[in-house]
């Protein structure tokens, strides 16, 4: 057995080269339940690791919490585990008038004010999923015919805008994003620099600029079902090529 990474606790012998991941620990569990032979691979802190089969293809599922800098972590040791191409299927805010609850959003590329690869690379670098990513889940999507969306997506380290300067969506906004989330630019960046090829899925849990009366709630069934929808295409776009 080879050395256990130090965050994840994984034994890089025992790990696919295909990974699915999302923040919510609970939503990792729940699509390895989409897995035939699930087993769990580590488990530490909020990231847990599951290890199966999709379809005859091995693949594992791995959380990596909130935000850029806990999940950067996470890139950089399945990278280090010898894992070969990362899809995120997580969950945003739409900007874009369209992006409305329960849509998913296919992600070609991120804003990076994400607070953590800033660290990695140069202002100018770019935060880009992989072609040939993106066109798997573009199959997958149309292969279920739920509503979607496609384009750049703003990664936020900002969740909550402040009271007294507000945030800056709406200008992020007419700048040409079409959705909020917080983890996509360090995946993209984190996998560029890492030859591993990546990609991302989002279901949409609200929209902060056209929408949301009553306030945000992510915990509707519109979502959950969208959620179920965007596991089982993100699985399908990961062993697609």
């Amino acid at each position: 057995m080879a050395e256990l990474t130090p965050i994840l606790r994984v034994d890089p012998d025992e790990m696919p080269d295909r990974a699915l991941v999302m923040g919510d620990p609970a939503r990792a569990e729940l699509a390895s339940r989409h897995l035939e032979d699930r087993r769990q691979l580590g488990s530490f802190r909020e990231y847990v690791t599951y290890g199966g089969t999709h379809k005859g293809v091995e693949v594992a599922v791995t959380s990596h919490g909130v935000g850029s800098p806990g999940a950067v972590i996470v890139f950089e040791e399945l990278s280090r585990a010898g894992v070969r191409r990362i899809i995120r299927t997580g969950t945003c805010g739409g900007l874009a008038a369209e992006v409305q609850d329960g849509d998913l959003v296919i992600v070609t590329g991120a804003i990076r004010a994400d607070g953590v690869t800033d660290a990695l690379v140069p202002p100018p670098f770019p935060a880009l999923a992989s072609v040939d990513v993106v066109t798997a889940i573009r199959r997958a999507v149309a292969s279920t015919g739920h509503r979607s969306h496609e384009g750049v997506v703003l990664t936020h380290a900002l969740f909550y805008p402040g009271d007294v300067l507000g945030g800056d969506l709406e200008f992020w906004h007419r700048a040409g994003a079409i959705a909020v989330e917080m983890e996509c630019a360090a995946l993209f960046v984190s996998g560029s620099l890492n030859a591993v090829t990546t990609g991302a899925v989002l279901a949409a849990d609200g929209n902060p600029l056209h929408g949301e009366q009553g306030g945000y709630d992510p915990h509707r069934q519109v979502v959950y079902d969208s959620v179920e929808a965007m596991i089982g295409i993100g699985l399908d776009a990961l062993i697609d090529g």
